[in-house]
């Protein structure tokens, strides 16, 4: 029996976990071999997508995965794609709307969103997959140690 507590548990852990994996597959794989999807982003856009945008598709695949099969006989898989997915909506509204500015986004004053926007440009200071800083989303460096990173890695914020 799933309780609520655990729901709650799977769900925040679900949460949680997707920062470090975004982290992990946004320098290992985006700045990795996935960099000729990903360079379309460190790059002026051209139109309402990019081919970045296919990473959402892949992301959200096991979500829905978790969710068709925790409605189907699998109940603690259900928070786990909740989760996940809770992940995806707020770093679309972050990434997507407050950093990037693809739509518009009534966030973003508090001190914490600042950072964030400003340790997310800091990492498109760079236009390779080589030498960039700041691979997370919702939690990032101090941003006087990402500017000394790159600072040390030649290149100006």
């Amino acid at each position: 029996m799933v309780t609520f507590g655990l729901k709650v548990a799977l769900f925040l852990g679900a949460f949680a976990f997707m920062e470090g994996f975004a982290w992990f597959t946004h320098k290992y794989v985006m700045h990795g071999f996935g960099w000729a999807w990903h360079r379309s982003h460190h790059e002026p856009r051209h139109g309402a997508f990019e081919l970045n945008d296919l990473f959402a598709v892949v992301f959200a695949a096991p979500a829905i995965v978790a969710i068709y099969f925790g409605t189907s006989g699998y109940p603690w898989l259900l928070p786990i794609g909740l989760g996940i997915t809770a992940y995806g909506a707020v770093y679309f509204i972050f990434h997507d709307g407050m950093v990037h500015q693809r739509f518009k986004v009534p966030l973003g004053k508090s001190a914490y969103w600042k950072r964030l926007i400003q340790a997310h440009r800091i990492h498109h200071a760079v236009h390779t997959k080589e030498s960039a800083v700041s691979f997370g989303f919702l939690l990032a460096r101090p941003i006087r140690e990402l500017k000394a990173k790159l600072k040390a890695r030649g290149v100006q914020a």
